[in-house]
């Protein structure tokens, strides 16, 4: 085996058969209640609580435990208005030329469309990017392995994190603006926005 640092896994605590059923089902019940909300009030979030939300997002299993993702947590009035402005551009084509007919058939009964105001609205966009290739400590270009899997089970985490906190979330649409926020200076180098077909 490597000498690679390690971090010894704390001893969980010894719980009776009755306890941990409470505690799976607490669980359960929590994550039961979340919903995906297109509708969002403008009230302000501590920038301390999307941290926490996004270092529960960081803890996620990833393959080789590379962890390949990057978030990135945008408030700024102006990059929310590019990145909105990018998204009805790319959600315009999909609606009008790419989607087929199941898929606009399937989003029918939830009312969507290519318009996104809440990306304006909403205190919060977070961007969660993921990297093909990364570099070694030695400089090398490395493979990432799970790319696409390690980096759709972080954000579930993060959601799970903000469910008891109160916050709405929306997954990505089926057009992500991946123009947008290298355009507006955001985005970690070689990592890419991930969208319907990669």
């Amino acid at each position: 085996m490597p000498d690679t640092p390690t971090q010894p896994l704390p001893q969980p605590p010894a719980l009776g058969e009755a306890e941990r059923l409470a505690r799976a089902q607490a669980f359960a019940a929590q994550l039961s209640r979340r919903r995906t909300v297109r509708d969002y009030a403008p009230t302000p979030v501590p920038r301390e609580v999307i941290e926490a939300c996004l270092r529960a997002g960081a803890s996620a299993p990833s393959g080789a435990n590379q962890q390949p993702w990057h978030f990135v947590a945008i408030a700024d009035a102006d990059m929310k208005r590019r990145i909105r402005e990018a998204a009805e551009t790319e959600e315009r084509d999909f609606y009008e030329r790419r989607a087929p007919d199941e898929w606009l058939a399937a989003l029918a009964p939830l009312g969507t469309d290519a318009d996104k105001p809440f990306l304006e609205i909403a205190p919060w966009l977070i961007a969660v990017f993921y990297e093909r290739t990364g570099p070694e400590a030695d400089g090398r270009k490395a493979k990432r392995y799970y790319p696409h899997e390690s980096t759709g089970i972080a954000p579930g985490h993060a959601h799970a994190h903000a469910q008891p906190d109160g916050l709405p979330q929306r997954p990505a649409g089926p057009a992500a603006p991946r123009g947008a926020l290298p355009a507006a200076g955001g985005g970690p180098p070689r990592a890419r926005l991930p969208r319907a077909g990669d």
